[in-house]
């Protein structure tokens, strides 16, 4: 098995060896994956033999994109288990898929939606717009940080009377997962319709839209293998039928006269303007490199490197793990603060002395931390091309950042208290911070890169 992953490992051209003689520990994932080089080619092909219009011209160039661009839904149809590829609209991302679903429905005064307390920004600022835009009164759920759902809390909330339950598949922030079909059969139960944001899902387990009978999902192609600036978003035909286009033009319609015009047919009437082709194109060709790797394999292979991650700092009496305690229900993230030490620090000196990358911040869950007045912390995700190396050098990392850093006062800690409210992003620290003394002197095994201090987002 191992020497099916260290294949697979070297189709991704970001990890090849650098100038230091050292191979990348991307543990980023769950922000943005790499990409493999059959996705590279596949881009590369639609500008060197075939760079036509979609849906236009008739000339082979045209003809042949038209074909892929249309096999490329129905590879991501399959992928979803989505009833028909007719319900697979292209978008930009995950972002633009839920204001889609958000910005379309025919909203009333009054109506409302559900989110969780642990939504990305994405699935939690737009309803936020809609309250004084529309009306709209928007609910939150809490969640128990065991990661354990509680369906009585989900039916109390949906008693009140929900136009539409919109909640992460997987968390980007702890990497636990909501049950699907037991949310949706609730949710339908009270006449609401449901939207998942699956990006930190899709790209490691199994989805099943059509069993779930999920009305919307919203995945972004830059976390599965894909280029950046492409996602899908899924419905259900007859749900996405109910949505008013965001954008209108061409493409988007049948015909038009000089006072009116007719939408085109799901999903066509929501890609407006010539398309990302070489983004859609390579997006697929990932997916089906992710189906070739195989979807339960891929969770298997995430869940064995975060178990042994786990099992190696569990015993750091100074690391606070975030989530579940289980490593089987968070496969691929571990989300981690060290006391007495700022995580953007900790992300650098795991970066500049281990070579070894991983998110630090708030993960764009900013309401999460406000509520808990916690300062952020530090994320490792993986995926298929991590590796068990990989994941030794960010325990060692750890270990030694915790060593050259004395404990420190009790009521201090790397998830330190934040005013609640807005503030400006924190800067990535490089000299100066309350800890940057952990990096006077070179890690142990490098020499260090000195690099100079540069703007980081807590989001």
């Amino acid at each position: 098995m191992t020497e099916k992953w260290d294949a697979i490992r070297a189709r991704f051209p970001a990890l090849r060896p650098r100038d230091d003689g050292r191979t990348p520990a991307y543990l980023d994932s769950a922000c943005m994956s790499l990409v493999p080089q059959e996705v590279l080619d596949a881009m590369e092909e639609y500008y060197t033999d075939y760079p036509g219009c979609a849906g236009r011209s008739l000339h082979r160039f045209a003809e042949e994109v038209s074909h892929r661009f249309e096999a490329a839904r129905d590879t991501f149809a399959k992928y979803l288990e989505a009833s028909s590829p007719k319900g697979i609209v292209f978008v930009r991302n995950s972002t633009e898929a839920i204001n889609v679903v958000g910005q379309g429905l025919r909203w009333k005064k009054g109506d409302r939606v559900l989110v969780s307390d642990q939504e990305h920004n994405s699935n939690l600022v737009l309803w936020q717009r809609l309250g004084p835009e529309r009306g709209v009164r928007l609910d939150i759920l809490r969640l128990r940080d065991d990661g354990t759902f509680d369906g009585d809390a989900l039916e109390t909330a949906l008693a009140r009377g929900v136009r539409l339950v919109s909640l992460f598949h997987t968390s980007n922030l702890d990497g636990r997962s909501l049950p699907v079909r037991e949310i949706t059969e609730r949710a339908h139960d009270h006449g609401a319709l449901v939207l998942f944001d699956g990006c930190q899902a899709a790209p490691h387990r199994q989805v099943h839209l059509d069993r779930d009978g999920v009305d919307f999902y919203a995945i972004s192609a830059h976390k599965m293998l894909g280029p950046t600036g492409t996602g899908v978003l899924a419905g259900r035909p007859e749900a996405l039928q109910q949505l008013r286009p965001l954008v209108a033009g061409g493409e988007t319609v049948e015909w038009s006269t000089l006072t009116e015009h007719v939408l085109r047919p799901v999903p066509h009437r929501f890609e407006a303007g010539l398309q990302n082709y070489a983004g859609v194109l390579g997006a697929a060709v990932g997916v089906q490199f992710l189906q070739s790797a195989g979807l339960e394999e891929i969770e298997a292979h995430d869940r064995a490197i975060n178990a042994h991650v786990t099992r190696e700092l569990e015993g750091e009496p100074r690391l606070r793990r975030l989530g579940p305690a289980d490593p089987a229900a968070r496969p691929s993230v571990f989300a981690f603060a060290l006391r007495g030490i700022d995580p953007h620090d900790a992300a650098l000196f795991l970066d500049e002395g281990h070579g070894v990358m991983v998110r630090s911040g708030r993960h764009c869950v900013h309401s999460w931390y406000a509520e808990r007045e916690l300062d952020g912390n530090v994320r490792a995700s993986f995926y298929l091309y991590t590796n068990m190396a990989d994941a030794d050098r960010l325990i060692a990392g750890v270990r030694e950042l915790l060593e050259r850093m004395p404990d420190a006062p009790t009521g201090t800690s790397a998830a330190k208290p934040a005013p609640v409210g807005p503030r400006a992003p924190s800067r990535r620290r490089a000299a100066g911070s309350s800890t940057a003394a952990a990096r006077s002197a070179p890690p142990r095994g490098t020499k260090g890169r000195g690099r100079a201090g540069s703007a980081a987002r807590s989001g």
